[in-house]
């Protein structure tokens, strides 16, 4: 690594000019990002090597996470930072005429990931590689992201986001360990030696590449791998060619349909094509994945299979991976040889699976006669592991078919994934204490009484690493001269700041903090959207994915509300607010992409009417990501937390702004009760219906939108104005978000909550006023935040489900 300035100054320059042909003076800050993404990627390469031989030699237990998302953001910061060699490339660069942060910017997000579940996965990588766990990641390597999100007059509009337009510097190509993948066809059965054997016949082979990305940990030396995987067209294209008559376009189709499926995350499943393609990149992930994983297996540890779960550890991250059951099946039986019983037996003891939601449309199921056709193989084993276990529940429930039927991996001409992943794992757990206790008692309460030793909950969490020390130096600074170092690698320490919550010298600081991190992003939002922000308004920010559930909408009336107070009182006194969205809807979710136009056709008229007096601002900052959200985050005043009581799993943004000091307006869902039960009723503003209230009302049916409508003069006002030619777009524009609140009874409980959300929102202008209050809320919320890093999750993950150890160094 480089041991000084001197050292880092002579090797990039070198480099620079023998692999670019370019002088230190003519170099662009793109050369750079280049030379030193390189360099870096050089430099961990040895410890890459090392903590890989080390596994192997000492046979260590290795976790394999799957996931179909890694949102990993940007890494020359991160992996210069957890090398250790920040300060001398820093200082460095500086010398040479380079501002390392202008350097950071030429990175583009790697688009891997869309958002919470990618990002949950990406934290978790870099909490394995710093706490020197053995684990390592297993995605695809997509060649678009989900979209490039543009906003044109209003609406979300939806372009290629070609991330890897340019080298990708972190990823190694490993051509040399391409797995096949086989689709369609069918199977040959045949007795052989008095077994039962199964023959694929007359398949389409698709070969899976991989790309290796070093997850370098913070300053220790362990560096743990990212595998992403390609999807390529095989060697033998030419007997495809000549097969076909020489039809060249017929030859292009088909290399293209291969590629899609590598292509870009998260296909349309509107139709039956795009279905089919989540499937084939659902199957083509996991068949790459475990079959290298059983061949590392037997030619570092052992050819005994019978050995694999006390080696491997097999995670999935949700449903979407959770063909890897059936396939390790496959591969046990029908490459190993193994008999059904022992390939279960192993199964059942390699495979954990975490589940990220309560919505009952976003628990996977597929077609069975989709199944049969792409994957016949599979659909055997899913097939007769559903007969099974169906006896198993036919001697626990005799003639109970209603329970049995609903209890079943098969069912009404589908597959239940995560049915078949709660019966073939030994740990199935929740990402919050509510949304453990809700499946446990609601979602799944049949499997957890049939199963109630498998399931456990694992708060989920965030890299500090990346959401403190990378994303706010200032803070950072604060706090290292407040209490030291330690800390970073033991960040439930920050706790040691409860201490100068009143101290009115260390409130200064921060606040100051703070201010330098909001006129930063005023700066960034006049550059990108043209708007002039007041630094000492609230920043009240809610970014993330657009969601019915997530309750934009609640907020964007809260808005309108408000603009509606002052202008019928333009001298009323209240704190200026700077209200900030940013996320992206589904291209296909009609809904959601109304809400961003309604977002941005209320912060026109708001934002350009003089009569308020600046006041309030509206401002939707457009193609939400990682890089982003490091700019949005610090500052926060406010953190918008407001989805539906029951309906957020756990959430990770509302960690991400308590610990940059913001203060959580939220409900009592997911992991804000978590938040509150740290910093207590008097450092958070909570609101709304509880998760049990909000299952009564679905249960009895009592709750009228309508009535509501009709008896808060507020809320009527608000409703009539969508249907109005108040906002652009004319009368018409939104009726469609006014009859889905009316007529379809409010799904998500927007109106009921309306009122206790407006009252909060007068008490975080009253708070707000109290700086000397706040600020003392805000210091209390950063020294609660270590609790909430990933690094705990991590370590609970690795003892409590995964059993695997540190490295010792």
């Amino acid at each position: 690594m480089f041991y000084s300035k001197e050292d880092f100054k002579i090797t990039f320059s070198n480099r620079l000019e023998n692999k670019l042909g370019i002088a230190i003076d003519d170099a662009t800050t793109n050369d750079v990002y280049k030379t030193l993404g390189q360099l870096i990627r050089e430099q961990v390469s040895k410890n890459w090597i090392e903590t890989n031989a080390y596994y192997h030699e000492n046979k260590e237990k290795q976790v394999y996470y799957f996931s179909m998302e890694f949102l990993m953001g940007r890494l020359l910061q991160t992996n210069i930072e957890n090398s250790g060699v920040f300060s001398n490339v820093k200082q460095g660069l500086e010398e040479l005429g380079f501002q390392l942060e202008e350097i950071f910017d030429e990175e583009h997000d790697a688009g891997l990931g869309n958002g919470g579940l990618g990002r949950l996965a990406a934290c978790f990588l870099d909490s394995l590689a710093s706490l020197n766990l053995p684990g390592h990641g297993c995605g695809i390597r997509y060649k678009y992201g989900l979209f490039e999100q543009k906003i044109i007059n209003g609406y979300q509009a939806e372009l290629p986001d070609y991330w890897l337009g340019e080298d990708y510097v972190w990823e190694v190509r490993r051509a040399d360990r391409a797995i096949e993948v086989r689709f369609g066809g069918f199977i040959e059965m045949k007795k052989e030696d008095d077994r039962l054997v199964f023959h694929h016949k007359n398949y389409d082979t698709v070969l899976a590449v991989p790309y290796d990305v070093p997850v370098v940990g913070y300053q220790n030396s362990t560096v743990n791998t990212l595998r992403l995987w390609s999807a390529e067209s095989c060697k033998d294209d030419f007997n495809f060619f000549s097969s076909n008559g020489n039809d060249y376009y017929n030859f292009l189709q088909y290399k293209r349909s291969i590629e899609d499926i590598s292509g870009f995350l998260y296909p349309d499943d509107s139709t039956v094509e795009g279905k089919v393609l989540r499937l084939k990149q659902q199957y083509f992930l996991v068949s790459a994945g475990m079959q290298s994983i059983i061949k590392k297996f037997k030619r570092k540890y052992s050819e005994n299979l019978t050995e694999l779960p006390e080696k491997i550890a097999i995670h999935i991250n949700d449903t979407h991976p959770v063909l890897i059951i059936p396939e390790l099946m496959r591969l046990l039986i029908d490459e190993e040889g193994l008999s059904w019983d022992d390939a279960w037996q192993i199964t059942q003891k390699t495979v954990s699976f975490t589940n990220h939601t309560t919505l009952s449309e976003a628990l996977e199921k597929w077609p069975t006669a989709m199944v049969k056709e792409l994957l016949p193989r599979i659909f055997m084993i899913i097939e007769e592991i559903n007969e099974r276990y169906c006896r198993e529940l036919w001697n626990q429930y005799p003639y109970e078919w209603d329970k049995i039927s609903k209890l079943a991996i098969i069912g009404n001409d589908e597959i239940r994934m995560a049915h078949l992943a709660i019966v073939a794992s030994y740990s199935v757990n929740g990402v919050a204490k509510l949304h453990t206790e809700i499946l446990k008692k609601k979602e799944m309460k049949d499997f957890y009484s049939l199963y109630p030793e498998k399931f456990n909950n694992k708060t989920n969490g965030i890299t500090h690493r990346r959401w403190l020390l990378n994303a706010n130096p200032q803070l950072v600074n604060l706090i290292n001269d407040a209490i030291g170092t330690r800390w970073i690698s033991h960040p439930k320490e920050l706790t040691s700041l409860i201490k100068y919550t009143k101290d009115r010298a260390f409130q200064e600081r921060v606040a100051l903090v703070k201010r330098n991190n909001k006129e930063q992003l005023a700066k960034l939002i006049k550059e990108k959207n043209g708007i002039t922000i007041d630094v000492d308004s609230i920043f009240d920010i809610q970014v993330k994915r657009l969601h019915a559930y997530k309750r934009q909408l609640l907020n964007v009336f809260h808005i309108i509300h408000l603009y509606q107070v002052l202008k019928e009182n333009p001298n009323i006194n209240i704190t200026p607010r700077t209200f900030i969205f940013g996320g992206k809807a589904a291209p296909g979710y009609y809904f959601a992409k109304k809400i961003i136009k309604l977002i941005n056709s209320v912060a026109t008229v708001v934002n350009n009417d003089l009569r308020i007096r600046d006041k309030l601002k509206v401002v939707f900052l457009e193609n939400y990501s990682v890089s982003l959200a490091e700019k949005i985050i610090p500052a926060a005043d406010v953190s918008e937390q407001i989805s539906t009581a029951g309906k957020e799993a756990s959430g990770t943004g509302n960690m991400k702004f308590m610990m940059n000091g913001a203060l959580t307006l939220g409900t009592l869902d997911g992991a804000n009760i978590e938040i509150k039960e740290f910093v207590g009723n008097d450092n958070i503003f909570m609101f709304g219906l509880t998760a049990n209230e909000v299952t009564q009302l679905y249960t009895d049916g009592s709750y009228r939108a309508r009535d509501i409508y009709n008896n808060d003069y507020r809320v009527k006002h608000v409703l009539d104005d969508l249907i109005s030619d108040r906002f652009p777009g004319g009368e018409s524009e939104f009726r469609d978000i006014y009859y889905s609140i009316l007529s379809n009874n409010d799904e998500y409980f927007v109106l009921k909550d309306f009122d206790s959300y407006a009252e909060a929102h007068e008490l975080v202008d009253q708070t707000y006023r109290d700086q000397h209050k706040w600020l003392a809320m805000s210091i209390t919320n950063i020294a609660h935040s270590g609790k909430f890093s990933s690094d705990r999750t991590i370590q609970e993950y690795a003892s409590e489900i995964w059993g695997i150890r540190p490295r010792l160094l």
